[in-house]
């Protein structure tokens, strides 16, 4: 298995605790470090941000054209017709990030792994699956791949980490109602979920960086 191409940007020296920013479909690490230049963590210390690129991949709904993506998308279904193989190459290979980042020095409860779109999937596929906790994960625009699996598959370890959602309300690639049946399916398995909804497509929105930033500081502050 090929270790994931990625860039990195720190706050400052020796970095305290990792975001892991999964991009979305086509799309690759350069897409969220704007946006990561724009939250204000200071209060944690400095923290490392780091962003992988996707391996490219044939994608089935884009007839076959070769792209960025963490598993094809097989149609417009997304839970009925899911790529299970790629699905799980691609844990393994955020899973193989998570480990880099702790022999790094960054033990699992300082790691916050994110994502938009297919990359949410990703996070919160690999997330509940962790074997140790880690201090946060974020899904943005995206929802639960597997989830049929999940109640079996997810690790006692994070059952008790928080997760931030956030959806579009007219979002028209994963919709809405896609996002907030994950949501409902992940409050059942007792996980604290905080949800936000904004009047918004398949994007990120200034108010949804802030809400983020604010959720970050509380999970990464320093006991």
């Amino acid at each position: 298995m090929a270790a994931l191409e990625t860039l990195e940007h720190e706050t400052g020296p020796h970095p305290g605790a990792t975001v892991i920013v999964l991009h979305g479909l086509g799309a690759d690490g350069n897409d969220f470090v704007p946006i990561a230049r724009e939250l204000d963590l200071s209060a944690v210390g400095p923290v490392r941000f780091v962003f992988p690129h996707a391996p490219v991949i044939p994608v089935t709904i884009n007839n076959g054209y070769r792209m960025r993506a963490w598993y094809d998308i097989l149609g417009m279904e997304l839970v009925k017709r899911e790529d299970e193989a790629g699905l799980r190459r691609s844990l393994a290979q955020v899973e193989a990030l998570l480990a880099q980042e702790q022999a790094r020095g960054i033990p699992a409860n300082r790691i916050v792994l994110a994502g938009f779109s297919q990359g949410c999937a990703m996070a919160l596929m690999t997330g509940v699956r962790h074997k140790e906790r880690l201090a946060g994960i974020v899904g943005m625009s995206g929802y639960l791949p597997l989830a049929a699996t999940t109640p079996a598959e997810r690790s006692d370890a994070n059952a008790l980490t928080p997760i931030f959602l956030a959806h579009g309300e007219f979002d028209n690639v994963v919709s809405a109602e896609r996002g907030r049946a994950s949501r409902d399916m992940l409050k059942a398995l007792g996980y604290g979920v905080e949800w936000h909804e904004y009047p918004m497509a398949h994007s990120v929105c200034p108010q949804e960086i802030e809400d983020l930033n604010a959720w970050l500081l509380r999970v990464l502050a320093k006991p």
